[in-house]
């Protein structure tokens, strides 16, 4: 009876301003069975950095994340400070 834990990245989405939400599933595993499943969740803005992110998230943020909607979600930003 072997125990393991795999991550992966199960659901990824855009929203309409250009972020992208992305969840990650932690399986637990017995004999490759899934026994337990947890989740975390995350976004990304446009325009943030992208290191250290799996290459699936960084082609979806460059196909996304264009000039105009980095430019569009600064100055949403910059509304909301003041």
């Amino acid at each position: 009876m072997a125990l393991s834990e795999q991550t992966i990245i199960d659901q990824i989405e855009i929203t309409r301003n250009g972020s992208i939400q992305v969840r990650e599933a932690t399986l637990v595993l017995r004999d490759e069975a899934e026994i337990a499943k947890t989740f975390h969740r995350y976004c990304l803005h446009p325009g943030e950095s992208l290191v250290g992110h799996t290459d699936q998230i960084v082609a979806i943020a460059t196909a996304a994340w264009t000039p105009k909607v980095i430019e569009d979600w600064l100055s949403s930003q910059e509304k909301m400070d003041s």
